[in-house]
């Protein structure tokens, strides 16, 4: 029997070597939805597809922190709020060991402002990336406590920190461990550990951002100390929601899924960044130029890469002073130094890509199922971002390692159907350090045991990918056909209704089968400029970005009217105060679908 996946590929693969997924799966559950809702039915088989049946369709429509889990279902929560509630109440100095990435910038700011807030002193310590590595270290535990640190809270990082955990105890450092990446089953020593991914955990939340569960932490803080009476008419109780545009920046930020509550906490998140009462998510509004309402795609390409530039190539403290300032002027200028390190970290990537790329493609002559790319000097803040363009390029899981000639340091990025996490975690005995999630990880690794890790790399994510032979095939997810004259202001602001769209809940991507291209024109860098019409006469404005750089481009160019497929997403296109919708085209088959 022939699949719908089967008829939307009429050719194997389509023209930038992509296999097409027609995701029929929602259909009957869509149509359901769409009449229960009032939608058009294309918007009701969108949420089907993305998993939202009729029980839950209203609270994906309408997210309500009301819908936030109970912090006291995750394993320690109770103890560790409470021991952070004890430190409040007594005036305890805290401090907080954040990460350097996005993620463990926002959680490290979301707790000093929180601390700031109830009035206690704290201490940040942030590690940095060239000189300590990823995570705690025993030097850092030693100082804090020389500074007097009586709790430490490490935030997105933590959970296989056994050497240093087992150091602050040893120093009589109380430590609280929130993080979400993968635990073994051995815990640190520490006053508590919360992690959704602890091995004894049930799995329901597995995807929060290391964000996600701090805030969570301060939830169930925040709870019990206002059922001690700590708040007071003179101490107010923190409104924990205007914490919520560090959480949501931190979520997409991180590519964590945009699914159940990490949806809930970016919708809300997106909300109060609106508002713009954080002066340092503020400045970097202004300085991306991102004058219009805060959507989920300007967290992660707008502030994400901005915020990350300070661990990457400068001071790694840079992104946490920034997001926990108060001070406007301060902001700015943080903002503004940010913004220039982002320019010059986009140059060492730059070249370092170019090397890499090049490196793959001899890689690729052996048709490897996992890559491992590695050269002296690749900077380290830049190899996790360039790990991610060659995944992108040669859909192959990927590490890219920066060697000193004594240590080589790197980051990996994963496709779907192959966890690299547990790749690592399989994979310690040849690594000096290492620990992720499924679709990014990092390594620590002595130079001389790289070809050891590739071949032994290969040899799980083989194991892995014979359970899932489509893995290593890029595909291109649709969620239904449309005709040119049905792309309307009116779809696209039912389709609004099922924001924000990011990993895990991506923007509704369609296909137009039977169509031609007319008036093809390149614009800018590569730009293609289109029509797309079909027999009724219907049309549809497009743009293919960056095409003339792939056979994309040349394709659409010499398709002389004849009949052909394409895919791509709606947006709303404002041109001289008029408003139309805009295809951005990304792929085209040569054949038609016929249903």
């Amino acid at each position: 029997m022939t699949s719908a996946a089967e008829k939307l590929n009429p050719t194997p693969l389509s023209v930038t070597g992509k296999r097409w997924v027609l995701r029929d799966e929602g259909f009957s559950q869509g149509l359901a939805l769409s009449q229960r809702l009032g939608l058009p039915e294309i918007v009701g088989r969108v949420m089907a597809n993305r998993g939202v049946g009729a029980e839950d369709a209203r609270r994906y429509l309408e997210p309500s922190l009301q819908h936030l889990p109970d912090p006291a279902q995750f394993k320690d929560m109770d103890k560790a709020a409470a021991r952070l509630a004890t430190a409040i109440t007594q005036g305890e100095k805290i401090a907080v060991f954040g990460d350097y990435d996005v993620d463990g910038s926002c959680a490290a700011a979301m707790l000093l402002r929180y601390f700031r807030a109830v009035g206690v002193t704290s201490l940040l310590y942030i590690p940095d990336r060239l000189t300590e590595g990823y995570g705690p270290n025993v030097i850092a535990m030693q100082r804090l406590k020389e500074q007097g640190a009586q709790l430490l809270i490490t935030v997105d990082c933590g959970c296989i920190a056994f050497g240093p955990m087992a150091e602050a105890a040893k120093l009589g450092l109380d430590v609280i461990i929130t993080d979400h990446h993968q635990a073994d089953i051995k815990l640190p020593d520490c006053v508590a550990m919360v992690n959704p991914n602890r091995v004894d955990e049930n799995g329901l939340y597995g995807q929060l951002s290391g964000t996600g569960v701090a805030f969570l932490l301060l939830v169930a803080t925040n709870r019990l100390l206002r059922e001690q009476g700590f708040f007071t008419p003179t101490k107010r109780e923190p409104d924990l929601r205007t914490y919520l545009d560090l959480v949501a920046t931190a979520t997409v930020a991180d590519v964590v899924p945009l699914t159940g509550v990490n949806r809930l906490l970016v919708a809300k998140g997106l909300q109060q960044l609106g508002t713009r009462q954080n002066p340092g998510l503020k400045s970097l509004l202004d300085i991306a130029g991102v004058d219009t309402r805060p959507q989920a795609w300007h967290l992660g390409f707008a502030l994400g890469p901005r915020i990350n530039a300070g661990g990457r190539i400068s001071s790694c403290d840079l992104g946490t002073r920034l997001l926990s300032t108060d001070d406007p002027i301060e902001a700015q200028r943080l903002a503004e130094h940010l913004h220039k390190l982002n320019a010059d970290r986009q140059a060492l990537e730059k070249a370092v890509l170019e090397e890499a790329t090049l490196q793959a493609e001899k890689h690729m002559a052996s048709s490897p199922v996992a890559l491992v790319l590695s050269a002296d000097g690749w900077h380290p803040g830049v190899v996790g971002i360039v790990a991610s363009r060659i995944k992108d390029l040669f859909h192959r899981p990927v590490f890219v390692l920066g060697s000193d000639g004594k240590v080589a340091k790197g980051s990996g990025r994963s496709v779907s159907g192959v966890d690299l996490g547990l790749c690592v975690q399989q994979l310690r005995p040849l690594l000096l350090a290492g620990g992720g999630h499924k679709m990014a990880a990092g390594i620590t690794i002595e130079p001389a045991k790289i070809d050891e890790f590739r071949t032994a790399l290969n040899e799980k994510v083989a194991g892995q990918i014979a359970k899932a032979p489509e893995a290593l095939t890029p595909k291109l997810s649709i969620d239904g056909l449309l005709r040119p004259g049905a792309g309307t202001l009116d779809l696209l602001e039912s389709l609004a209704q099922l924001e924000p769209f990011g990993m895990g809940n991506p923007e509704p991507r369609f296909a137009f089968s039977g169509v031609k291209i007319e008036m093809p024109k390149v614009v800018g860098d590569g730009h293609l400029q289109i029509t797309v019409a079909d027999l009724t006469k219907g049309r549809l404005r497009g743009i293919a970005f960056r095409a003339m750089h792939s056979e994309l481009g040349k394709f659409l160019m010499s398709t002389n009217g004849r009949m052909i497929s394409v895919c791509g997403t709606l947006k709303a296109n404002t041109w001289q105060g008029n408003t139309t919708v805009q295809l951005h085209l990304e792929d085209a088959h040569t054949q038609l679908w016929e249903q």
